[in-house]
């Protein structure tokens, strides 16, 4: 008959991993082998990864967290009909191990909301998105498409 940790102890290398502890710490506070414990740990962390990955999909993600590296600012303005409808300084980020782009670009802007008077604006350097200009313009239109939207 194999030996079996029982649930009450699972539970506590568990959450002694989970705080931080070293597995050494976890042997002495346990009385459990280290290599149980790494065995354990393997097996929690596979059995989490593919509950995640079935259980986590299409999600309507709203925010992006990565590594970036700030490039530069790049003053830009825009112009439609022969009056400024933007004029500031767009941030260049590289991105460090993104999926699908190298850069993004942030800006701010004012508001005429006064519960929320500063708008913080991000795109990603994709398809057609291809400058600090092009990025500029894409918010644009998307802006009046949502106005639009909220119109109708």
């Amino acid at each position: 008959m194999a030996n079996v940790l029982g649930t009450d102890k699972q539970i506590s290398i568990i959450a002694a991993l989970a705080e931080g502890s070293s597995i050494r710490a976890i042997e002495r506070m346990t009385g459990v082998l280290r290599d149980t414990i790494m065995r354990l740990g393997v097996r929690v962390g596979q059995q989490c990864t593919a509950m995640m990955d079935a259980r986590l999909r299409d999600l309507p993600c709203t925010r992006l967290e990565v590594e970036s590296l700030h490039v530069r600012g790049v003053p830009v303005t825009e112009k439609f009909q022969g009056k400024t409808v933007w004029d500031g300084v767009v941030e260049v980020f590289e991105l460090v191990e993104h999926e699908t782009t190298t850069k993004v670009y942030a800006w701010t802007h004012e508001t005429d909301d006064s519960a929320n008077p500063t708008c913080h604006v991000t795109v990603l350097h994709l398809g057609p998105v291809n400058s600090p200009e092009t990025a500029v313009r894409a918010a644009i239109i998307q802006e009046y498409r949502n106005a639009e939207a909220a119109e109708a």
